[in-house]
């Protein structure tokens, strides 16, 4: 008896990214990648027109984060398993993706063999999870102490990422579909829990601590 063809949707808004995840999967008979999104946008409407069993989802999307597209496809199919992919090591957003109902986080420079192991126990139910970010998340159910910036939201940690990176407010508000006073309150608020006095030292702290 054949086992059951787990059905993907890959979304991802590089075509050389997606063609390599292809390569990697196809030797495995029983993973089929079924679909193709380049945004958000079009990963719902593709999850709403035919059946998946696991989505691998990109963390940075042109229209929306991936962990925002993450919640609503947790929401609108909950049988759905999502996989995070990303170029950022798993310190940054790997418990984010698990607490907003990942079943697992995996870089882009994973292995085939890491990768079809990831996909095949998320289709199953399981969560994949390395043993650092297992010890990190037994921390927090622990109160152990977390680092300045894990206590931002997802928007706060994107915003912060942005101002590192040298975007102007305006940019930034103009990219996220926000008014620049909107963006000029996130940038308070951040500089308030990170207990920093400027965009320099937002920027030292980002670079210091590998967040780009």
């Amino acid at each position: 008896m054949q086992p059951k063809t787990i059905r993907i949707m890959l979304v991802d808004d590089h075509g050389m990214v997606r063609n390599g995840i292809r390569l990697m999967l196809a030797n495995d008979p029983d993973l089929e990648v079924a679909g193709e999104a380049e945004t958000a946008q079009q990963a719902v409407a593709l999850a709403q027109s035919q059946p998946f069993d696991v989505a691998l989802v990109d963390i940075s999307l042109p229209d929306r984060s991936g962990l925002d597209l993450l919640k609503q496809l947790i929401e609108t199919h909950p049988k759905l398993a999502v996989l995070i992919i990303s170029m950022y090591s798993e310190e940054i957003y790997a418990v984010r993706a698990l607490k907003h109902g990942a079943a697992g986080y995996l870089t882009k420079d994973s292995s085939a063999t890491t990768m079809v192991a990831a996909i095949r126990k998320a289709a199953a139910g399981g969560k994949v999870v390395s043993a650092a970010t297992a010890q990190k998340l037994a921390g927090m159910i622990g109160g152990s102490g977390l680092a300045a910036h894990e206590h931002l939201s997802d928007r706060e940690l994107e915003v912060m990422k942005m101002i590192a990176a040298g975007e102007s407010l305006v940019d930034i508000a103009e990219r996220l579909h926000l008014s620049p006073s909107t963006v000029t309150t996130y940038r308070t608020r951040i500089l308030e829990k990170m207990n920093l006095k400027n965009n320099a030292e937002l920027t030292r702290y980002v670079y210091g601590n590998d967040l780009m």
